[in-house]
């Protein structure tokens, strides 16, 4: 506020100057602020390479000039795409994937009102949810180099002999050396996932310290009695270190405590045998108990309660953050030395009990998405949201597609690596059946996904016949263009996809979760892969049964394969990182509240960026300011306007387009962005005006209850600008889409009449009674606000 004061001259003179602001924030997949500003020439007036606010060279010392600028605003931009895509590290957020989808199911819960207890249950199943994500990754890198490189391959001459890099670990081959005992081998290869374990602590911690440790502005807690009051204006929203915190000690610990049970677990079963050294059996029964409490601690830990948002929460469990990583690493450790100690009989055959670990997991995810979705329904019933997707059971459908995903992944690792260790497909028992079941039950999931993806695309093609007459209907008296008219009609049906994307989600996921339990009771009651365990039965489910998994191993090897190489391509290429940038500009808004290992929340840092610049500029100007958000940029826009204090709030405009507010936050996320939330929003700003275009896939109107929406939502906007050939445009107009809404003149004129209803000092009388105020527009004529 100094500063902005010593640039001007005295922040009163700017107060009666009555100089405005319009704060420009694009959307996903970034851009530049010379585009944004449409000048060569920019200027980085507050920020940091990572994010920052941007000026056309001539506009820098606006402040100082202001009678240069009593016709139009000062416009700026807020470029924050290098949060999402800067340099190549991001691109091994891919592997992050499940822990980022599960975060976004926490999010998702149905709008109610004093259901306090079955809301926090809500967030503890999905909080569990994340934690079994957590130990299938780490149980997946012991199955690769515990069970298939260390116990199976090691221990098989053929497969040692192939891969000489393994003759060390190989009895045969190293005649009896000190690292050949089973133990041993399996101490040494606990390296990797205690690695990765460790890897995965160390990336959540550096990105909180890079993207989530802004602290947002000190300011009251508004008050909660009204049940409209949307959870995003609460001060602590934005800052979730507590927790976070809390989080990644107990998944930290839960993935050693994977590890220490991978190397101890076979030696205990190898000690308890008749005849077995008693003070070992001892031992190892000890160090599983003391593994058992920690596990019980981890689990405690993560059932407390989760964020506390009514106030910006500084505090932070020290001794819980410490202690329980390294008393986790410590029990690693015993059970490295437990499992390594001399044990001359012990060989190695078969496979380690993966089949039941991985099972266990599968059986858990499934219990708590159904848990989950019957928490969801109990919220949705009690406050009915019509316009909520999949009837409030998005979060659970999402969860279980986490849970799915993670699954992939980690039948993908073991399945290639296994391929890859042994050559001939015969020296080893490979990879635990239940990897082989769940493999086979991705084609069955792909035709169920195709047969949907082929009913949407005949209901999109007819759904496009039917908009040819509304199409000429919108353009009377111009000479028709039956291919034109086709495009435009296209355009406009494939937009509505969009709307049609819950129907698809609720379908797959349900797919998923019964043809999941399948593969986990096929597994489990015949111990057998899907082709072996048909044999005998009719010849075509035989042959169903072998096609499947042959097909399925072949997919899951291939999505790895590709899921690599878009890795790599991404770590290497800037514009395919900007690509998956797009990703996680969607999925990484929330902050980490289900998963601490999920990538970064930008938003934790743009929304306190915005924040601070509107709060600034109110105070120093008395407050003409209008933020001007194109799709992702106006949630960014939405959520930084709750932060304000409600003072300022009621002194600022929005201005969105293309927005996703309502069309898909407020569906896919009704407590935080329903109509209550965009309602109350609409109140305390001055003014808010929104433009869509029926060909825009992401855009949409507000639909704001009662006789507030067309205060808020403009008549869609015509796409494209011209039918045919014109003076003016004697060439074809493009169909635009998503794009340009700044070309059109309408965003021109909605943001004259914004800024002509801002005045300098106090903000202009809001409308009471659901009535629309009408304001003067810029060129004279009325508008609705």
């Amino acid at each position: 506020m100094k500063k902005a004061q010593e640039r001007s001259g005295t922040g009163g003179r700017d107060a009666r100057s009555g100089t405005a602001l319009e704060l420009l924030v694009h959307g996903v997949g970034g851009t530049t602020p010379t585009e944004m500003l449409d000048d060569p020439r920019t200027v980085r007036i507050t920020g940091d390479h990572v994010a920052a606010v941007f000026r056309r060279t001539e506009d820098a010392d606006a402040e100082s000039r202001p009678e240069d600028y009593r016709g139009r605003p000062v416009p700026e931009a807020y470029v924050w795409c290098n949060l999402t895509s800067g340099n190549g590290t991001r691109a091994l957020w891919l592997l992050l994937l499940p822990f980022m989808v599960v975060n976004i199911a926490h999010w998702m819960r149905p709008a109610a009102h004093g259901r306090i207890r079955t809301v926090r249950l809500y967030g503890l199943l999905l909080r569990l949810a994340g934690l079994t994500l957590t130990v299938l990754l780490v149980a997946a890198a012991c199955e690769v180099a515990l069970d298939l490189v260390a116990w199976q391959c090691a221990g098989t001459r053929a497969c040692a002999e192939r891969h000489s890099w393994l003759g060390f670990l190989s009895p045969a081959l190293s005649e009896g050396g000190w690292w050949s005992t089973p133990g041993r081998r399996l101490a040494l290869a606990a390296a990797v996932p205690a690695a990765l374990t460790g890897l995965l602590w160390y990336l959540s911690l550096r990105t909180w310290r890079a993207y989530e440790s802004q602290q947002p502005m000190d300011r009251e807690a508004d008050s909660e009695d009204d049940p409209r009051r949307a959870a995003l204006s609460r001060p602590g929203f934005w800052y979730g270190r507590r927790l976070v915190a809390r989080l990644r000690a107990a998944h930290t610990a839960a993935g050693l405590l994977t590890v220490a049970v991978g190397v101890a677990a076979p030696a205990a079963r190898f000690d308890r045998r008749p005849g077995g050294p008693a003070p070992l059996d001892t031992l190892g029964w000890a160090l599983l108990g003391a593994m058992a409490a920690g596990a019980v601690t981890v689990a405690a830990v993560v059932c407390r309660r989760g964020r506390s948002e009514r106030l910006i929460d500084r505090t932070l469990d020290e001794h819980l953050v410490r202690r329980l990583p390294l008393a986790a690493l410590l029990l690693l450790v015993l059970a490295l030395l437990y499992g390594g100690w001399s044990r001359p009989d012990w060989t190695s055959d078969g496979r380690l009990s993966g089949n039941t670990a991985f099972g266990g997991i599968a059986l858990v995810q499934g219990l708590l998405v159904v848990a989950l979705a019957v928490v969801a329904h109990l919220l949705h019933r009690s406050r009915p949201d019509v316009r909520a997707a999949i009837r409030g059971l998005g979060g659970p459908a999402v969860a279980m597609l986490a849970c799915a995903l993670g699954g992939v992944m980690s039948g993908g690792v073991a399945q290639r690596v296994a391929d890859w260790m042994d050559g001939t497909g015969t020296s080893l028992d490979g990879p635990p059946v239940l990897l082989t079941w769940q493999a086979s039950v991705i084609p069955p999931l792909l035709v169920v996904v195709l047969l949907m993806c082929a009913a949407l695309a005949l209901h999109t093609l007819r759904l496009a016949r039917a908009e040819r007459d509304a199409v000429e209907g919108d353009h009377p008296g111009e000479a028709g263009d039956p291919g034109r008219t086709r495009r435009i009609a296209l355009a406009r049906a494939m937009a509505t996809l969009t709307d049609r994307a819950p129907l698809l989600v609720a379908i797959t996921s349900a797919a998923t979760l019964l043809l999941g339990a399948g593969a986990l009771v096929g597994a489990l009651t015949t111990g057998e892969v899907p082709g072996e365990a048909a044999r005998g039965t009719y010849a075509v489910v035989q042959g169903a049964a072998q096609t499947a998994q042959d097909l399925g191993s072949w997919l899951i090897g291939l999505g790895f394969i590709l899921f690599v190489t878009w890795g790599r391509r991404a770590y290497k290429d800037a514009s395919a990182r900007r690509t998956i940038g797009v990703l996680w500009d969607v999925g990484t808004f929330w902050p980490r509240a289900a998963h601490p290992f999920a990538p970064p929340c930008y938003a934790e840092r743009a929304v306190p960026d915005l924040t601070w610049r509107m709060a600034t500029w109110t105070r120093a100007t008395g407050g003409r300011l209008v933020i001007s958000g194109h799709s992702q940029g106006s949630v960014l826009a939405a959520a930084a306007s709750w932060q304000l204090e409600p003072s300022a709030r009621r002194r600022v405009a929005l201005l969105t387009y293309g927005s996703p507010l309502e069309r898909l936050y407020g569906r896919w996320f009704p407590a935080h962005f329903g109509p209550d939330a965009l309602a109350s929003l609409h109140e305390e700003v001055d003014c808010w005006r929104n433009l869509y275009r029926r060909t825009d896939p992401i855009g949409g109107p507000v639909r704001l209850p009662g006789d507030a929406g067309p205060a808020v939502d403009r008549a869609p906007l015509k796409d494209p600008l011209t039918y045919g050939r014109t003076e003016l445009h004697p060439l074809p107009a493009p169909i635009l889409g998503h794009s340009d809404y700044q070309a059109d003149p309408v965003f021109a004129e909605e943001r004259g009449r914004l800024l002509a209803r801002l005045r300098p000092g106090l903000p202009a009388p809001r409308h009471t009674g659901g009535a629309a105020a009408t304001v003067p527009a810029a060129d004279g004529t009325a508008g609705d606000c």
